[in-house]
């Protein structure tokens, strides 16, 4: 076998080579991203639009039918479905599986706005276009209650927000169930008509005065400053002494024409812990990112904030998909663990400690290798990736042990080692190839699987090929060398004694024997 009869001859090489694996690939497994799920494109793409007031059926007429003539002319359309309720058209765009999905969206937004002009002109809003994307589900979710009342909690997860969105690889923090503050201005329409004050005047001056404008600049001595006038309003009480207008010579301030109220938003969200309102605050990563990391930088950030709260308040984790890939990391070590000390106890009344060793050597450079080739090609850790690797862990030392017992088959028949590592891994190479090769086939049909889940279990496929090419490279490439460098048998095994062996390394090295003695050393 030419590639074992070159490592066994460049030996040194190898075990360089081994060195960079073992370096290279526990770096590759400290540095790979830890996710719940595969980052899996959803060919899906969504047009939202509301229109409060109307029928449904006149939804469909005036917005869902036109958008979905534009939309019917993108290439790559699968499907389109939509559904027109009261105040709102909903459009489905299935798009065909392997679209770039970012190109879709774009093309999506492209016809959303050629027909924005043939949509109803008072829209509140413009039509909605977003995607789904499963990387961006929230990986951490707390719920944050107290006694200190909705307002002071709502300032307290702003400033978990402020912080956490600090964090490199958070994508965004959602708050709900917290009641926003509002100031509204209730206008007395009677005293507007007494004072002769449009109601477009009075909204007018409250937002243009409700403003910091800029005052220029200027020079004193060397120096030049720029000016600021602050103009936007710190307290409800200000806007009371507001002028709007003038009557009979008289200024009209906006006390005379309205009242000021410090409340609070309309809900749109709620919140409830153990039956009292809570604020709730869910966490959402960016793709490829290590979920553990932000998890526990989530925990000291919340920990740092607790030491300032008001007593009696409490955030509790409801959702935290860190501590199930944690688990599942955490089981892939023990496994690779124990599964090395028990391949060296069962190999060790068969072959004996030393060959057992040889024959444990390879779980751990193929899974590391492993590492090394999926933090090349972008994979990150996530529950499917480690299932696969869990269940190829059972079959790294197969090829190992048939070659490595075939090597000491021959050194028990008086062959040297360097002679025997290279006849032995011959004479098995191509079965071993072979019955890898059977096995990879017979996952290499699940990377063609259609469809999203297609797309899902495409990983398992990939880690396990992958792993198991690792685990022949390792069985031809580094076991062969080691067993060339320190495998040993007992003298009562070998038809020869241990000088004719080492007579025989030093042929299959090319070297001259020295005859000393009557002996060939």
């Amino acid at each position: 076998m030419i590639i074992s009869n070159t490592a066994i001859k460049n030996r040194m090489s190898v075990i360089i080579l081994s060195l960079i694996i073992l370096v290279l690939g526990a770096y590759s497994y400290s540095v790979l991203p830890r996710e719940s799920s595969p980052d899996i494109t959803v060919p899906y793409v969504f047009v939202s639009t509301n229109y409060r007031g109307v029928s449904s059926s006149d939804i469909e007429t005036a917005i869902t039918v036109k958008i979905e003539k534009k939309l019917k002319g993108i290439d790559g359309v699968k499907t389109i479905k939509s559904v027109s309720s009261e105040g709102q058209s909903f459009i489905n765009i299935e798009f065909n599986t392997g679209v770039d999905i970012d190109d879709a969206l774009q093309k999506v937004k492209d016809k959303v706005d050629e027909a924005r002009n043939d949509l109803p002109s008072d829209l509140e809003n413009d039509p909605s276009v977003f995607e789904v994307n499963f990387s961006e589900m929230p990986i951490v979710t707390y719920s944050l209650a107290g006694t200190c009342g909705d307002k002071r909690l709502k300032e307290m997860a702003d400033d978990l927000k402020d912080d956490i969105e600090s964090i490199p690889g958070v994508l965004e923090v959602d708050i709900n169930g917290a009641r926003e503050r509002e100031i509204q201005v209730v206008v007395d329409p009677d005293k507007l008509a007494y004072y002769h004050i449009p109601i477009s005047m009075l909204q007018a001056v409250v937002a243009g005065e409700n403003q910091n404008t800029s005052g220029g600049s200027i020079t004193l001595g060397d120096g030049r400053y720029q000016l600021r006038v602050p103009g936007e309003f710190q307290s409800p009480e200000e806007i009371y002494h507001l002028v709007v207008s003038t009557f009979n010579g008289q200024p009209v301030y906006l006390k005379d024409v309205a009242e000021i109220k410090d409340t609070f938003k309309d809900e749109t969200s709620r919140s409830r812990l153990d039956g009292h309102n809570a604020v709730s605050i869910s966490i959402k990563k960016r793709s490829g990112e290590n979920i553990i990391s932000i998890a526990d930088r989530v925990d000291e950030i919340i920990r740092e904030h607790q030491k300032t709260w008001p007593s009696g308040t409490t955030i509790t984790k409801l959702l935290d998909e860190a501590k199930d890939i944690r688990i599942m990391v955490n089981d892939l070590e023990n496994n690779i663990v124990s599964g090395l000390v028990l391949v060296v106890v069962v190999l060790f009344f068969a072959l004996g400690f030393r060959n057992a060793i040889l024959v444990g050597t390879a779980i751990p450079f193929s899974m590391l290798l492993s590492f090394m080739i999926l933090y090349a090609l972008g994979i990150t850790l996530n529950m499917v990736v480690l299932f696969s690797l869990t269940l190829a862990l059972g079959m790294l030392v197969d090829n190992a042990i048939v070659i490595v017992e075939n090597i000491y088959r021959y050194m028990q028949q008086g062959v040297g080692r360097i002679e025997a590592a290279m006849k032995a891994t011959a004479e098995v190479a191509w079965p071993v190839i072979g019955s890898t090769l059977t096995t990879l086939a017979a996952f290499l049909s699940l990377i063609f699987w259609p469809g999203i889940m297609g797309e899902f279990m495409k990983y398992l496929p990939i880690t396990l090929i992958v792993t198991l090419s690792s685990s022949l490279f390792v069985a031809l490439v580094i076991n062969p060398t080691l067993c060339a460098i320190f495998m040993r048998i007992k003298n009562g095994h070998n038809g020869g004694d241990i000088t004719s062996s080492a007579a025989a390394d030093a042929l299959a090295e090319g070297e001259k024997p020295v005859e000393i003695r009557g002996r060939i050393l």
